[in-house]
């Protein structure tokens, strides 16, 4: 939720602001903002809307400087406009923040600060941040940096903030809590950039620090940054690591939008995922992650996955993995509700933890949770230094690459694909599956991607039945098995990116309320495969069939029976049935995909959603 960007070095910062915003715009995009700091005057710009709404602003009014600051918003206190729009800034109009997060006590800070003068224009929690640093300031008559930490410590909520002052044009402060910052580093500290995650500076510098939890950093043009504990205003180490990501990863090569350009990534995902850790020629699967902690996996009592959103749809995909290959029980929570229900957990318990970008809150809190507990946990996610990796005991990266489009697309398939190696390497080792048949499991996952690549040739198909139902209100998915967690996934991808109302639903469960829906008038999708439960899904179809409902059903290639009762079929080619999910969520994305186009809908960027949820 929200995006931050600041510069602090010899260049111009204006440039490098805005191409940092329309990179992180994918976090928010209710508003938009930039201050600039020159000659002891700050300029800033700000408007309700997109980065290119406040590029039009900006280019035709004073843009130098050296040191700056931007923002695009997620709306969480006070309606998205111009006056709400960060950044904000002090009652004397010194101080300057911006601002990822929520402060819950800002009402209490608030009031007390009116009582003492202070004047307020919005109705955001960061701009009683803002003055309650500059109240500190004042009272303390300390330097930003000592003020910003004395300040954080009388807040509740989760933040990450970037602080400058007009009085001090060569420092910058930075300071996180449960949400994500990164700090760029330049050659002997000549300059430094400050992001929500690296992707704004990637072409500027390698060097990266993120912050930890809890901590804050000063950063000085030409010094070392200093890291500190906001409780106790300790020094911490810093880690400078080397950025992995490049720009041709977080550009749109050649396609209309980042989602279609993600779906058509799939194939070689998948394979970077798998890479390493299926050895096909061996026969084998080979994860550190899981083979350093072998004994706790097969002495476990049970698996608890919480996610949120896809990666919970990806959890459900893993309930079947585990229990089916590998007979361990397997609960799949919402990570939004596992800590508010007082959960049982146990220290025999695993916890798996998935999250595409390894920074969403719910998933962070129920972490947290389980580890306080005892609980052994591991993380699946996609970004490599990200906030789940760094809290979880062990885990497994997906190797996705970079997910611009707020829907999912290759996170979802990307974290099965981890998820059902490890189901087969521990049903291997349980004595579930013979040698034999993990063999057959492991050359049929190897075949996997070019498979995918199959799956995506039916675009031209899947563009035709758009244009029929793109002016549907609303649309019914079923599955079974393997096949009702892709259901979910399709009908959270249509409503999400087409706002068109959809409910995925297990196909049996039909009957038991939702056919009461179907008409001559609503499409059904439903998936038929082959592998799994086919003879009752064609019960299924022929129920809907019969009330006149219009059925578009995913099919095994070659299929004859389903063909002659749907009116229309999207075929996807044959695999074991563990591995449909990999090959039937592809043109339920493709499908999402063209409605949405068809309806005018800005497809990365869905109105009110961000791609990273950093508060609850």
């Amino acid at each position: 939720m929200c995006g931050i960007v600041g510069y602090l070095g010899p260049r111009e910062a204006y440039p490098i602001i805005i191409n940092g915003l329309q990179r992180l715009e994918y976090r928010g995009y209710d508003s938009a903002g930039v201050v600039l700091a020159s000659n002891n005057t700050l300029n800033v710009y700000k408007t309700k809307g997109k980065v290119a709404d406040l590029k039009n602003i900006a280019d035709n009014n004073n843009t130098k400087g050296f040191l700056g600051m931007g923002h695009t918003r997620w709306a969480t206190h006070g309606v998205p406009n111009d006056v709400n729009s960060h950044p904000h800034v002090s009652n004397s109009g010194n101080l300057v923040i911006v601002h990822n997060g929520i402060i819950e006590n800002y009402d209490t800070i608030k009031k007390e600060l009116i009582k003492r003068g202070y004047v307020f224009h919005s109705d955001t929690d960061t701009e009683v941040l803002i003055n309650l640093i500059e109240e500190v300031k004042i009272k303390n008559n300390c330097k930003l940096g000592k003020a910003v930490q004395l300040a954080l410590t009388n807040v509740v909520g989760a933040y990450a903030i970037a602080v400058i002052d007009n009085n001090d044009p060569n420092t910058l402060i930075v300071a996180r809590l449960g949400s994500p910052i990164a700090i760029g580093i330049g050659e002997n500290n000549s300059e430094f950039f400050v992001a929500s995650d690296a992707s704004p500076f990637i072409e500027y510098t390698k060097d990266a620090i993120y912050l930890e939890e809890e901590e804050l950093a000063i950063i000085r043009l030409g010094k070392d940054i200093n890291v500190r504990k906001i409780y106790d205003d300790s020094e911490v180490e810093t880690n400078i690591q080397e950025l992995k990501l490049n720009l041709e990863q977080i550009e749109k090569g050649g396609y209309e939008h980042f989602m279609l350009k993600e779906i058509h990534e799939q194939p070689k995902a998948i394979l970077d995922t798998y890479r390493g850790r299926l050895l096909a020629d061996q026969g084998i699967i080979k994860m550190g992650s899981v083979d350093n902690h072998i004994a706790k996996f097969l002495n476990a009592n049970r698996i608890i996955i919480v996610a949120c959103g896809t990666s919970w749809h990806a959890g459900l995909v893993a309930e079947y993995l585990f229990e089916d290959l590998a007979r361990i029980p397997v609960e799949v929570e919402y990570a939004s509700e596992f800590r508010y229900r007082n959960p049982v957990i146990n220290n025999n318990d695993i916890i798996i933890a998935i999250s595409q970008s390894g920074e969403t809150a719910d998933t962070l809190a129920a972490i947290k949770l389980a580890k306080s507990k005892g609980a052994f946990v591991f993380g699946v996610c996609n970004v490599v230094g990200s906030s789940i990796a760094r809290e979880t005991d062990t885990g497994a990266y997906t190797h996705a690459g970079p997910e611009i489009g707020v829907a999912s697309t290759k996170a979802f398939t990307t974290q099965i694909t981890v998820l059902a190696l490890m189901a087969l390497k521990l049903g291997n080792l349980k004595g579930e599956i013979s040698n034999s048949n993990l063999n057959n499991y492991i050359q049929e996952m190897s075949l996997i991607p070019s498979k995918v690549e199959e799956a995506l040739k039916t675009n031209n198909e899947i563009e035709k039945i758009a244009s029929i139902f793109k002016d549907a209100p609303n649309c019914l998915y079923l599955g079974r098995g393997y096949s009702f967690p892709v259901a979910l996934e399709g009908a959270l991808k249509l409503k999400e990116i087409s706002y068109i109302h959809a409910e995925g639903y297990p196909a049996a469960e039909m009957k038991h309320g939702p056919i009461a829906l179907i008409d001559e008038s609503m499409p059904v999708v439903i998936i038929a495969t082959k592998s799994g439960h086919y003879d009752k899904v064609v019960s299924n179809i022929q129920e809907i069939k019969s009330r006149k409902g219009k059925i578009i059903a995913v099919v095994t290639k070659g299929d004859t029976i389903v063909k002659e009762l749907a009116d229309h079929i999207i075929e996807v080619p044959d695999t074991v049935e563990p591995f449909t999910p990999l090959l039937t969520t592809i043109p339920l994305q493709l499908l999402s995909y063209h409605i949405a186009v068809m309806r005018g809908c800005n497809v990365d960027q869905p109105r009110n959603l961000a791609k990273s949820v950093t508060v609850e």
